[in-house]
């Protein structure tokens, strides 16, 4: 796991204020660790073309220059004036080693640091770096993004001609912004730069985290002396779309819940392996339900389905009913929506009437605001970079993978989710867990990225 910040320039000061440090001497760490990523992946002599702007992450890129000179055949477009002192200073450094520059790139290098713009940048282009920018994409290279990619301005939100990388090598610490769904297609790869200070003394605690796959916890069957009632009973309400519910009813099975029932009207075609029923079991550990659920069951229909205080997974239609007000009541309670499904649910909770645009923007935001509203309830917001949110602890799971963008994969999650509810993991944990393990059902399976459907999906659970 780790921390996730808005803003890193307050961990700046305080290593400046507390451990001695100046801006001069986090420069050079930050030029060393993008040097020293290039001398691994990158045979010396190789050409590379460093875009500096006119401010600190400017200067950052004309230090790399300095620091690659000559073990590289390294090319400076200053693509705007140096105005910082720091970006100045590295320009009379870089100067007097008489590094080449261009007015014009050209159309080919092996490597291409993105060092225009930082996370001071907001707004969009003007017509003259919009021009930059253009150019730069149409650059044949390796893309490098210096701390983040120019465009990307600190809510994560993406300018028009944001710089496309590869990987992007950001300083210090993470930013929240690069985990923003609609970065994920300008990131690439993600790693961190040291500045001088191992990480554990340049950052602070942050309620904000990203996962790592260490963080997920399987379930483990340690103790000989047991059977299938020692594993919980998930029970899985069957709705019009009947198919959704037995999706996730397999998924549970498949991790770990040692019972598994579908439950409802239409129960017919339910699988040998699972039981079905009308009425929740008398030892129902778990209820997962929404998944299909559609419109045949009444709200009286439905509230006998909450007439319990038993750990409860809620996705999909029920988001869409005035009921789920009543249903965020709950204690042990996780739901899943999609984006969509979770603009519905704002407006229902009344918390917010936006769209899914908006809420996509500010997603960071609206988890907070949810969370806030309703500290007991674990959200697991689904998209490119899943957000996870109980009280004021806040997590992202950015491992998944465009393998899951197909009908069915939401209810395999909801599937996991349940299994380990009914289990007796807390929300927290089940959610977490949950999302890592369906990212890393993805990661796992090797066919063609378009072609990964919910049964393979539920085949690859017994490789975790």
């Amino acid at each position: 796991m780790q921390r996730l910040y808005d803003e890193v320039g307050s961990l700046d000061q305080r290593a400046y204020s507390e451990f001695h440090l100046s801006e001069e001497l986090l420069m050079e760490h930050a030029a060393e660790g993008m040097a020293a990523y290039i001398k691994k992946n990158f045979q010396l002599r190789s050409t590379l073309l460093i875009a500096a702007g006119g401010g600190n992450n400017g200067a950052d890129g004309i230090a790399l220059a300095r620091l690659l000179h000559p073990l590289y055949k390294v090319t400076l477009w200053h693509v705007k004036t140096p105005k910082s002192q720091m970006a100045q200073l590295q320009k009379r450094r870089a100067d007097s080693l008489d590094i080449f520059t261009c007015q014009e790139p050209e159309d080919a290098y092996d490597v291409l640091v993105d060092a225009v713009v930082g996370t001071g940048f907001s707004g969009e282009f003007d017509a003259g770096m919009q021009r930059v920018m253009q150019r730069l994409k149409s650059i044949k290279a390796f893309k490098i993004a210096c701390d983040v990619p120019s465009g990307l301005q600190q809510s994560g939100v993406c300018a028009d001609g944001t710089f496309k990388a590869d990987v992007t090598l950001t300083m210090g610490a993470l930013k929240k912004s690069l985990f923003l769904d609609g970065a994920k297609d300008y990131v690439g790869e993600i790693e961190v730069v040291d500045l001088g200070l191992p990480r554990e003394f340049y950052e602070l605690p942050s309620r904000w985290n990203m996962l790592d796959m260490g963080d997920m916890k399987l379930p483990t069957r340690s103790e000989k002396s047991s059977h299938k009632g020692s594993y919980g009973h998930l029970a899985c309400i069957s709705g019009e779309k009947s198919g959704a519910a037995l999706i996730s009813a397999q998924a549970a099975l498949r991790f770990g819940a040692g019972l598994v029932s579908v439950v409802g009207y239409n129960t017919a075609n339910t699988p040998y392996e699972l039981m079905h029923s009308e009425q929740l079991p008398v030892n129902t550990t778990a209820v997962a339900i929404g998944m299909g659920l559609g419109e045949v069951y009444g709200t009286e229909d439905l509230e006998r389905f909450f007439a319990h205080e038993l750990p409860m997974i809620v996705d999909a239609d029920l988001f869409h009913m005035p009921l789920i007000t009543k249903v965020l009541e709950r204690k042990h309670l996780v739901i899943t929506p999609h984006p969509k499904e979770f603009a519905s649910l704002l407006r229902h909770a009344k918390l917010a009437d936006i769209t899914v645009q908006q809420l996509q923007e500010r997603r960071f935001y609206y988890a907070e605001l949810f969370a806030n509203s309703y500290p007991d309830v674990t959200l697991l917001l689904k998209g490119a970079n899943v957000i996870i949110a109980h009280g004021e602890t806040f997590f992202v799971n950015p491992h998944g993978s465009v393998k899951l963008a197909k009908g069915g994969s939401g209810d395999v999650l909801s599937g996991l989710v349940g299994a380990l509810l009914a289990q007796g993991y807390s929300g927290i944990d089940a959610a977490l867990t949950a999302s890592l393990s369906h990212a890393k059902l993805s990661q796992i399976y090797s066919g063609a990225d378009f072609s990964l459907t919910p049964q393979e999906l539920i085949w690859l659970i017994g490789k975790l």
